[in-house]
C-alpha cells in the first residue's frame, strides 16, 4: 500500500547496476521498512556495482536509517564492489555522517547526484511495530561494527531493544501455549 506525505520521501534509479537513492526532508525510522527493502533488492542483484546516497535534500536522518545506509556500505564491501557514495550539503548531516564513521565505508562528497526528476519515487511501506522494532535494532547493531565510539553510544539501546525483543517473544510463546 503506498501513502502519500509531502514531509518525506525516498527517490531511486538505477542503470547497469549503479543505484542512486535519494532522501528528501525528514528522514526517521518510519521509513526503515522501506529502506530495507530497497537494500534487499541491492543484495539480489547479482549486477549490482555500487550506490549513490543522495542526502542534499534531507533536512533530519536518524540512527535507524543511518544504521541502514551503514548496511548498504558493509554490504558493497563484502561484494569487493566499487566504494559506494553519500552526497550531503547539509553541515549537519555531514557531521552526524562522520560521527558515525560512514566515511570508513562511502565516499563523502558535497555535490548533488541526479536531478529528482530523473528518479523515481519508492511507495512508502507500512510496518508493524515489530518490524520496526527489528529494524531499529538491526540498523544499530550494524552501526556498532563500524566502530568502537558507536559500541559505546549505541550499547544501551540495542540492550534495551533486545531485552524489549526477547519479552515479546516470551509473550507470545506463552499466548501459544495457553492458545492451543
Amino acid at each position: 500500500m503506498m501513502v502519500v506525505n509531502p514531509g518525506f520521501k525516498i527517490l531511486q534509479a538505477e542503470k547497469r547496476g549503479v543505484y542512486v537513492i535519494k532522501f528528501v526532508g525528514e528522514i526517521r525510522l518510519n521509513l526503515c521498512s522501506t529502506l530495507d527493502r530497497v537494500i534487499e533488492r541491492m543484495q539480489a542483484d547479482e549486477g549490482f556495482v555500487t550506490v549513490i546516497v543522495d542526502l542534499t535534500e534531507t533536512t533530519v536522518v536518524d540512527s535507524t536509517t543511518l544504521g541502514l545506509i551503514a548496511k548498504i556500505g558493509l554490504f558493497a564491501r563484502e561484494r569487493d564492489r566499487i566504494l559506494p557514495t553519500i552526497i550531503s550539503v547539509n553541515a549537519d548531516v555531514t557531521r552526524l555522517i562522520m560521527t558515525m564513521g560512514l566515511d570508513d565505508l562511502f565516499v563523502i562528497v558535497s555535490k548533488a547526484a541526479a536531478h529528482a526528476s530523473d528518479l523515481l519515487e519508492i511507495p512508502i511501506l507500512q510496518a508493524s511495530e515489530d518490524e520496526v522494532r527489528q529494524k531499529v535494532l538491526a540498523a544499530h547493531l550494524t552501526l556498532m561494527e563500524i566502530n568502537d565510539a558507536n559500541k559505546e553510544t549505541f550499547r544501551d539501546l540495542v540492550a534495551a531493544l533486545e531485552c524489549d525483543q526477547a519479552e515479546n517473544e516470551s509473550r507470545w510463546a506463552t499466548l501459544g501455549r495457553h492458545g492451543s
